[in-house]
């Protein structure tokens, strides 16, 4: 077909869109404001590091279809590292208490009734509550829906749905909740075995992704900014871009796949999510000790969630609007104490580090957020939107960004 589809954004959602189209055989024009692919879900080199380091750090499970389907296509499978069984290791440190929890493979959750596979302190009758989340109401929080306090609460459910709806959980979508529940745990644990991408996000989403499309003749053009959409009655006509622009001709479409402030600037009227929430990642320059678990969700700390990479150790702290004003190197200082005795490696001298801050890592999983958040249609008849922001039915996730580049590519590519 010579029709074009102008796909305006490099990020995940974007390529994923990209990739479906040339797949399909369409001819697909990719742009990108920055200097690189990716947006937030990239692999950068710190010269303070000497590393390549993930912008953050992200946890996919193996029951999110559409991010092994897209791994598939750009011959990256083998770069997302998983365990055989689903296990995820825990440390309370404030007690030094270590266990860790491991979901049966099936749908039937007979393992909430073996001690040593559940939380410490909790019975089989304690899990029930969260199902809540499966039928919760439209507008409803979570914290309007199950129980939000004891040992359960405090040692699974809020640092699991903290790091998934990147919002302090009560306040957070009890829909949104029960999405990645219904995905996960109540899928059994061949859905939710932990998937970390070992070399680093770039070699396995954005590099694989960009040699792919320029094998199908998808050359992506970088730093083209879009200033401006040109609209035809009921249509795009024209992208203006900062030095040039694109005529669009009867049968091209355009893909908006950009952040949510941006798709605001440029099309009159959108309502999207206007609240945002901030993700802080530190990177250790450190080899983690033998026998460290590949991902260590900490309690009672700052930090909630320990990476062990082959040439670094990695934290994550989600909700962390609190922490943007905050020095790095007193942050930097106080998290390694804490990896530090989670880990047994020397609290002196501190290993090289980087903190790296997203003020507006993803929008805010609130009802009223959620509420904002459009579908791919638009009332043009050739634009379409994606992004991890539109209508996916998930929180701000990978699987959600590529989920939503597969649903723009169909519908434009119909």
């Amino acid at each position: 077909m010579s029709e074009t589809i102008h796909v305006v954004g490099a990020g995940l959602a974007g390529l994923a869109c990209a990739l479906r189209l040339a797949d399909a055989g369409r001819r697909v024009a990719l742009y990108e404001a920055a200097r690189m692919a990716g947006g937030r879900c990239r692999s950068y080199f710190d010269s303070s590091l000497g590393l390549t380091i993930d912008n953050g750090n992200h946890l996919l499970l193996s029951g999110n279809a559409a991010a092994r389907d897209y791994a598939k296509r750009v011959g990256a499978s083998d770069a997302l590292v998983s365990p055989n069984e689903c296990a995820f290791d825990f440390l309370d440190a404030r007690t030094g208490e270590r266990w860790t929890l491991r979901p049966n493979a099936s749908r039937i959750p007979w393992w909430i009734f073996v001690a040593d596979r559940r939380v410490p302190g909790t019975g089989p009758l304690d899990y029930l509550d969260a199902a809540k989340l499966l039928f919760a109401k439209d507008g409803a929080t979570i914290g309007e829906t199950m129980r939000c306090n004891g040992v359960l609460w405090e040692k699974l459910w809020r640092p699991v749905l903290l790091s998934a709806l990147n919002t302090e959980p009560e306040e957070a979508s009890a829909k949104l909740a029960g999405a990645v529940l219904r995905e996960s745990l109540a899928a059994g644990g061949d859905a939710c075995r932990p998937m970390v991408a070992k070399g680093g996000l770039g070699d396995a989403f954005i590099e694989p992704a960009l040699r792919t499309l320029r094998a199908k003749g998808v050359e992506p053009r970088f730093g083209a900014r879009l200033r401006e959409i040109a609209f035809d009655d009921s249509r795009v006509a024209a992208l203006r871009f900062g030095d040039s622009e694109e005529t669009l001709q009867e049968g091209d479409a355009v893909i908006l796949a950009t952040p949510p402030w941006i798709a605001q600037e440029l099309l009159p009227g959108l309502v999207a999510p206007d609240d945002f929430r901030a993700i802080v990642n530190a990177h250790f320059k450190i080899a983690p000790p033998p026998g460290q678990p590949l991902l260590l969700g900490m309690i009672g700390t700052l930090t909630e969630w320990l990476f062990a990479f082959d040439d670094r150790l990695s934290v994550t702290i989600s909700g962390a609007d609190r922490l943007i004003d905050d020095a790095r190197e007193e942050l930097a200082v106080k998290l390694w104490a804490e990896v530090s005795a989670a880990t047994g490696l020397p609290l002196e001298p501190l290993p090289p580090w980087q903190i790296v801050k997203e003020k507006r890592a993803t929008f805010a999983a609130t009802p009223a957020q959620e509420k904002r958040r459009p579908g791919a249609k638009t009332s043009w008849d050739n634009l379409w939107l994606a992004g991890d922001w539109t209508n996916t039915g998930l929180p701000a996730t990978i699987e959600g960004s590529i989920r939503s580049g597969y649903k723009a590519a169909k519908l434009a590519g119909a």
